[in-house]
């Protein structure tokens, strides 16, 4: 007789414990359900409505926001209006054949808008335009 049998004629269990492995499996969603929401990047800007369709592109633009509380970003980094400038200046030649975006907020004064406007067609580039967003149909 074995040694299995002498203890009572149980067997081996062949089985795999997942009890830990759903505990780190666990611990892990939540991880991710934390986080998941802070890694969206982007600037809130409120755009206003128009009734033009998008127009296709097939070069990425540069995208200047402006968000309600007057802030200026270039493409997602915040800056001032001075710095725009010098940002814009430090660009490659080749550069200023790309197309500008420009989203402003509704509620920003709309002097800053022009001042912004005016700083980039100052540095060079000709390629300017105003992202809006589509309007509604209303009945």
């Amino acid at each position: 007789m074995g040694p299995m049998q002498e203890r009572g004629g149980r067997r081996p269990i062949a089985d795999i414990n997942v009890t830990p492995l759903v505990d780190v499996m666990l611990v892990l969603l939540i991880i991710f359900m934390v986080t998941a929401p802070m890694m969206t990047q982007g600037v809130d800007v409120n755009l206003p409505e128009t009734t033009t369709k998008a127009l296709p592109q097939e070069v990425k633009p540069i995208v200047i926001s402006i968000n309600a509380q007057g802030e200026i970003f270039l493409d997602k980094v915040k800056t001032n209006q001075a710095l725009l400038k010098g940002e814009l200046a430090k660009r490659d030649p080749s550069d200023r054949e790309k197309p500008i975006f420009l989203e402003a907020d509704r509620k920003v004064n709309y002097g800053i808008v022009v001042e912004v406007m005016a700083d980039i067609k100052d540095v060079g580039f000709d390629k300017l335009g105003m992202v809006t967003r589509p309007r509604e149909e209303r009945p």
